[in-house]
């Protein structure tokens, strides 16, 4: 944004501003920068003490799918002394951060929007809204495909004699590693869209490198779930068909590019030294 302004200054012949004019627009820049983070604090905060009455009963909910497939008469046990009390909050808290993530990306918009232009706030927003939803389908593919699967295996290959009495520290520990496993899982297509909209490779070779993308599913399905081969397979089989999902989508993100030798200087350098002008005048001076 600098150089920007230094150009404007160089063709409307205005001197350079001075040391002190371009330390004000940092540190007003680190303050809304504390703002944002403040209020993405604060509504983490709201939501875990609305939630902290009712965290028994979301840690019931979580281990749902456990309690349905253990053995008869078993029940779950707290080896910890403080285990009851600090467990079901430190799910509250997790909870409460998933829940406020989509005010927290609002916040990282807003700081960042006003040094985009219109074209790049068209693209990113909708990644941002996509990359929110999939997360909590990941969570909830998680919750509702792979914990059935992943207890009734577990607690069937018990061997006779031992009694499964799950720690319900160890347990949300669990839990909590494939939700995030999972929500990350299906971030494929987000990455995969900003790796061809960026420029750094196109659909066509990253399709050349289909191979080599599903033996990495199955080494990160081996990586970040435990040493199951259903929760490996349920977590690799949905990032390779994200990815091929997201390749499909890339197709329409491919950055146009032209030859600029041919074409004489950078297109669309007039236009965009325009466009940021015109934004910054409809912004007014208080937000330059």
């Amino acid at each position: 944004m600098a150089g920007r302004q230094r150009r404007s200054n160089r063709m409307t012949n205005n001197p350079p501003p001075s040391e002190e004019e371009n330390q004000q627009p940092f540190i007003s820049h680190l303050i809304e920068l504390r703002n944002r983070l403040l209020r993405a604090v604060m509504g983490i905060l709201v939501i875990f003490l609305a939630l902290s009455p009712f965290a028994n009963e979301i840690y019931g909910y979580v281990a749902g799918p456990l309690l349905q497939h253990m053995p008869e008469h078993s029940t779950m046990i707290a080896i910890d002394v403080a285990s009851p009390f600090l467990t079901p909050f430190k799910l509250t808290l997790v909870a409460a951060i998933f829940l406020s993530m989509p005010l927290t990306l609002y916040q990282l918009w807003a700081f960042v929007a006003p040094g985009l232009y219109r074209h790049e706030r068209r693209l990113i927003l909708p990644l941002l809204l996509a990359s929110t939803i999939l997360f909590y389908l990941g969570v909830a593919f998680a919750y509702f495909v792979v914990f059935p699967l992943v207890f009734g295996f577990l607690t069937a290959a018990a061997p006779q004699g031992v009694a499964v009495m799950t720690d319900i520290s160890r347990y949300l520990d669990f839990v909590l590693t494939l939700f995030f496993a999972f929500g990350l899982a299906f971030e494929v297509p987000i990455a995969t869209i900003l790796l061809v909209w960026t420029g750094v490779v196109t659909p066509k070779g990253l399709a050349d490198k289909r191979p080599y993308v599903v033996v990495g599913a199955f080494v990160i399905g081996m990586l970040l779930t435990p040493p199951d081969a259903i929760s490996q397979t349920l977590l690799a089989v949905p990032i390779w068909i994200l990815f091929e999902l997201g390749l499909l989508f890339s197709r329409f993100f491919v950055p146009k590019r032209r030859n600029e030798y041919d074409y004489g200087p950078p297109p669309d350098y007039d236009d965009k030294e325009a466009e940021f002008d015109r934004e910054e005048e409809e912004r007014g001076p208080g937000r330059r």
